[in-house]
């Protein structure tokens, strides 16, 4: 997963055309045929440009960013689909889209993506046939329509982050209230939940970025509710990877299952240390 906002952060001036094509086509050749997913900026919130107007606004983490600053600046979007059409030629890339909020963005950018597509086409420039397009569940709202937007995408990332962020009104990085910040809040793993089920009953695939992704202790339970396909970091990389071969998915889904049901009720934290001492196989 490629974060493209960081080309933009502490630069002078934007990257050209020119400039993230030769990033991309760099990574591509590294991964040596692996696929690449390109996220769209995620400029905004905690992560503001120096090299375009002020997006932070009265409340940075609810207003213009990700999507939400692309579609305003689309010369800068445009600039940067164009290139990411154009790496598609050297390698299998595919397109993610954050902090999706309705069907209407995901619409927006399907036309802008046909819209190059179509004329980088026409002047002879190499792309790939079609780009898959993904969107991220990053805010409850996207979670609660997961099956509609699935309907229109070719893939989805929970990005829980921000949709526990979001979720709760918390701020994991404020010192004053992020003892709330906790993901096996019951909304935020019926949110999950709902996702992942989303995904199963369109036939679309679902992965999994942010924290929770990349934790061990989680990796149990989200096997268990169905989940087949994270983004960890390299520190736990191998050991999520360690625990998702050692499992039966078919016995932690049926032990899962009662856990998520019955969520607001039980003490989670300890039933998920419970699950993960008896499904670990023994040393």
């Amino acid at each position: 997963l490629y974060r493209t906002e960081f080309l933009y952060l502490n630069q002078p001036t934007p990257p050209d055309e020119e400039a993230q094509l030769r990033i991309y086509r760099r990574v591509l050749k590294r991964l040596a045929g692996a696929p690449l997913t390109i996220r769209t900026l995620d400029l905004g919130a905690d992560k503001q440009p120096t090299t375009a107007g002020d997006t932070g606004g009265p409340n940075p983490a609810l207003g213009l960013r990700a999507i939400r600053y692309c579609l305003k600046e689309l010369p800068l979007f445009r600039t940067q689909l164009r290139a990411i059409l154009r790496a598609s030629a050297f390698g299998p890339v595919r397109l993610l889209v954050p902090m999706l909020t309705n069907l209407s963005e995901v619409i927006q950018v399907r036309q802008l993506v046909d819209e190059l597509h179509r004329e980088l086409l026409h002047r002879g420039v190499r792309c790939a046939k079609e780009i898959a397009i993904g969107g991220m569940i990053e805010i409850p709202a996207a979670a609660l329509c997961a099956e509609q937007l699935a309907r229109h995408l070719d893939f989805l990332s929970i990005g829980t982050n921000d949709l526990i962020q979001y979720t709760l009104a918390t701020d994991r990085i404020d010192d004053e209230v992020n003892y709330l910040f906790d993901p096996l809040n019951p909304g935020v793993l019926r949110l999950i939940a709902m996702t992942l089920d989303a995904g199963r009953l369109t036939g679309t695939p679902v992965a999994m970025c942010g924290e929770m992704a990349g934790d061990p202790q989680y990796t149990r339970l989200l096997l268990g509710m169905g989940l087949t396909e994270f983004s960890a970091p390299p520190s736990t990389l191998l050991e999520v990877k360690r625990i998702v071969t050692e499992s039966d998915a078919a016995d932690l889904r049926r032990k899962v299952r009662p856990l998520i049901e019955d969520a607001a009720s039980r003490d989670l934290a300890g039933a998920l240390e419970a699950l993960n001492l008896e499904t670990a196989p023994p040393p």
